[in-house]
């Protein structure tokens, strides 16, 4: 396959002045790096705020003091080595470390410390863990990219998943749809797989990770299709960014764009409160009233999104914020407290579950399942040196 390269030196980017790579590269020393030409391709260097630049190319916000590397404290889900296991249902396999590339507001920011390793080569003791958990019935791959795997690594985890007769529905995280749809739609081989594992019985969904119209080029619409023809199911999900997509009109586009490609709009998400986030924070009220403006300008397929916070106690679905009070319920609830109503004060500059007044009487903070698991949050601000691996293929 003819693959776009891979650029991880921000100084290598020629469209950048000098002197502005010279301050960046004080950030990529703190938050990795990676891009590649074909996304690079769909940036306009003629405008300062384009919407691709800002989601990949690192801005001095990040150094700012702000969040947390694990704002939802994943470190208390793992319940095997490379495995989160934090609804009853659904497990996660945190089987990569890399991406297509890296963007800038991503909340797992910490997997690409060089210090860091919650991602696991070795899946089999998750998959275990899987094989002998009877109620989780649907399990997500995620990473990092798990697109980026070797078709080969995938198609092993995907067998063993298969094999497991609880296991109904696979689905694997990925941007790669948009970040290399090459990747995509030139492998006949992971189509070959889709296509062998993905049933009328028991369907792999892609959860896509698009957050901008200017992503669904022909390339992408190309992989949307390979992948639609291969039997997978394509849904979308992305937060609201801050300077990228906190406008009514180009959510309205997406949302569009998407479900004329046939890609179902899942989620809008709250932009986790992680460190190196700062500048792409919106307050929820901002972030209601733009999402329902959208979808006041598409079509009962577009309304189909829903605006979540993925809180450490649960997805909790925003439903209104009306005259200062914000009206949620959890839609999905580590504790089991689904489908809990709650109406909290909400101030203008609350921008996260944690900054309503009394949501403390609604959820605990949870205990780690496995102590072996370090706590990104109590380590060192700055990542300590190691060598690194490329890739874990």
């Amino acid at each position: 396959m003819a693959q776009p390269k891979y650029i991880m030196d921000v100084d290598k980017i020629q469209q950048i002045p000098k002197a502005e790579r010279e301050k960046l590269k004080q950030i990529t020393d703190k938050f990795v790096f990676r891009v590649n030409e074909y996304y690079l391709s769909l940036i306009d260097w003629n405008n300062p705020n384009d919407p691709i630049r800002k989601l990949v190319i690192p801005n001095e916000g990040e150094l700012s003091e702000y969040g947390r590397w694990d704002a939802s404290d994943e470190d208390t889900n793992y319940a095997a080595p490379g495995c989160q296991h934090k609804y009853s249902t659904t497990a996660l396999l945190i089987c990569s470390e890399v991406c297509g590339a890296y963007c800038r507001y991503c909340f797992r920011k910490r997997l690409f410390r060089n210090d860091v390793k919650e991602a696991m080569s070795d899946v089999d003791p998750g998959l275990d863990y899987i094989a002998k958990t009877p109620e989780i019935n649907n399990v997500l791959l995620t990473g990092g990219d798990p697109l980026i795997l070797a078709t080969k690594k995938l198609r092993y985890i995907i067998e063993r998943l298969r094999s497991i007769d609880h296991v109904k529905i696979i689905r694997i995280g990925s941007k790669l749809p948009v970040f290399n749809p090459m990747r995509i739609y030139e492998d006949e081989e992971l189509l070959n797989l889709i296509r062998e594992y993905s049933t009328p019985e028991h369907r792999i969904y892609i959860m896509a990770h698009i957050n901008h119209p200017v992503e669904i080029t022909a390339e992408a619409k190309k992989a949307f299709e390979a992948l639609h023809d291969a039997g997978a199911i394509v849904v979308n999900q992305t937060p609201v960014l801050k300077g990228i997509n906190d406008d009514s009109d180009v959510l309205a586009e997406l949302l569009d764009k998407l479900s004329w490609a046939g890609v179902t709009p899942y989620y809008f998400f709250i932009n986790r409160p992680v460190a190196g986030n700062n500048d792409f924070v919106l307050s929820l009220e901002e972030v209601y009233n733009i999402v329902e403006e959208a979808k006041g300008k598409t079509s009962g397929l577009g309304k189909r999104v829903r605006l979540s916070m993925s809180h450490t106690s649960g997805k909790i679905e925003v439903l209104a914020i009306e005259n200062g009070k914000a009206y949620l319920k959890y839609h999905q609830s580590r504790d089991g407290h689904y489908g809990r109503f709650m109406v909290l004060d909400c101030p203008k500059d609350a921008a996260w579950f944690d900054d309503l007044p009394g949501n403390e009487q609604y959820w605990e903070p949870p205990k780690k399942k496995v102590e072996t698991v370090v706590s990104v949050n109590e380590m060192p601000d700055m990542p300590q040196k190691k060598k690194r691996k490329a890739a874990m293929n």
